[in-house]
């Protein structure tokens, strides 16, 4: 059986990821519920995000990094070749959910099999960059907020929401 697919993402409230390079806020409560949410879980990652989280990895991750570079060392993980092959490498390993934290071509692959969203809305403009894909009222209803106020150590507000698919007669995530 194929697990859930989670994407799990901070976003700009311009629809931005990134200027092209890592995290551009610093949100220490932000990280701590990331870091919480992927322990020891599955990791669906492109090659430079995955480069960007070398040293981050704990034990129990496993980080499947979308390439086409077959020959890519990932140790403690595996090169993938597409969404399916990661969801099909997570399920047969008996995983009940695989986690998508990106880059962008990663995300954008990924959201057409995603059952959920865990998106912290940054209270922040980039005025460009990397963009996450839409989320659409029409596929994606939220189903947990929780706000953050800016503070002395977050520079903006945030807040994490929860989206599940809304199904749609014939929509086949399987696929």
């Amino acid at each position: 059986m194929s697990p859930r697919l989670t994407l799990i993402a901070a976003v700009s409230v311009d629809g931005f990821i990134s200027h092209g390079k890592g995290v551009p806020w610093e949100l220490p409560a932000d990280r701590a519920q990331f870091r919480e949410k992927t322990r020891g879980r599955w990791l669906l990652l492109g090659r430079r995000t995955y480069d960007e989280m070398t040293g981050w990895f704990r034990p129990g991750h496993v980080p499947l990094v979308l390439s086409r570079d077959a020959s890519l060392s990932v140790p403690g993980g595996r090169v993938v070749q597409s969404v399916h092959d990661a969801l099909r490498m997570a399920g047969q390993a008996g995983e009940h959910e695989l986690l998508c934290c990106g880059g962008a071509e990663v995300y954008a692959a990924a959201m057409p099999r995603a059952h959920s969203l865990v998106i912290t809305h940054v209270r922040q403009r980039l005025g460009g960059g990397l963009p996450f894909p839409v989320i659409s009222s029409r596929d994606w209803e939220p189903v947990l907020r929780q706000a953050h106020d800016a503070d002395p150590e977050h520079a903006f507000a945030f807040e994490v929401v929860t989206y599940q698919r809304v199904m749609h007669r014939g929509l086949d995530l399987a696929a």
